[in-house]
């Protein structure tokens, strides 16, 4: 029982007490200066009322969405199901480098890959426009979502690839041959055979890739969440409502928020989950 107290006293110190003050501070009008900094008062959910009301939360919330769906559920696991899928094939040297850079890509932290990817959109000087022979379109500020969801597939995916390498072994050769034999090419051998295999896997990878993207803070070193909260996911409105308005009464609230949802996009993957069982 003693060698529990310390993993008892650091999961209190490091995740029980930091939710339980974040669901504190969302119940007040707690600012970060001024007279609200000093004697915050008690509002209750005064200040999820006012997220529910607020047209830039409920675009946040949206654009989170749209970040996770386009990127992650559907981004992700298409690209890491494909490289997965086509490398074990591919000649030695080929199959190598395409991992070895995918894998480069997600290990890099989060500001040198945010730093790279500006290089390369940036509306000057930038990779892309270079390429192009192009230099009027400023790829960060026109289409600011869309280059999010490139960066974070591009990001991301070498997660999905390493965890349907793992998976496509258990699906036995023997019924992948047999399948081939009678004629299943492409989709239907993909369908037929080898999803029934992977389902769990899939659900598995969607949950976390999901919950990570949706947490993501590396938009911001983007973007900024402009121009004109275009690009403004709920982890980047969070951060601008606590340290550029002031109102940490506020995000906290919404951060609140967010880990409901988490819990929801949680508690409906283990669903599935376990039908599947």
């Amino acid at each position: 029982m003693g060698l529990l107290v310390p993993a008892a006293v650091v999961i209190g110190l490091f995740l029980i007490f930091p939710a339980l003050w974040t669901l504190y501070i969302g119940s007040t009008n707690y600012e970060l200066a001024g007279p609200n900094s000093v004697n915050p008062r008690f509002i209750g959910l005064g200040n999820v009322t006012a997220a529910l009301r607020d047209p830039e939360f409920r675009n946040a919330l949206w654009l989170t969405v749209v970040y996770v769906a386009g990127s992650a559920v559907v981004g992700q696991n298409l690209l890491g199901f494909l490289l997965a899928w086509v490398l074990p094939r591919a000649p030695r040297a080929i199959r190598s480098s395409a991992q070895g850079l995918a894998l480069l890509a997600w290990i890099l932290p989060s500001t040198v890959v945010a730093f790279l990817w500006f290089a390369l959109l940036d509306q000057n000087s930038g990779t892309v426009n270079a390429v192009l022979g192009n230099h009027s379109t400023a790829w960060l500020i026109r289409y600011p979502m869309l280059s999010l969801i490139a960066f974070n597939l591009w990001r991301g995916s070498a997660f999905s690839m390493l965890l349907y390498s793992s998976a496509l072994t258990t699906v036995p050769p023997a019924q992948l041959e047999m399948a081939r034999l009678c004629g299943a090419r492409g989709p239907r051998l993909l369908k037929d055979v080898v999803f029934p295999h992977i389902r769990g896997h899939v659900l598995t990878n969607t949950l976390l890739i999901s919950l990570w993207t949706a947490n993501d803070f590396t938009p911001y070193l983007l973007t900024g969440g402009g121009p004109d909260h275009a690009s403004e996911v709920l982890p980047v409105f969070i951060y601008d409502q606590a340290l550029v308005g002031d109102q940490l009464g506020y995000a906290a609230a919404v951060s609140v928020l967010l880990v409901v949802v988490n819990l929801a996009i949680a508690v409906l993957y283990l669903r599935l989950l376990r039908r599947r069982a």
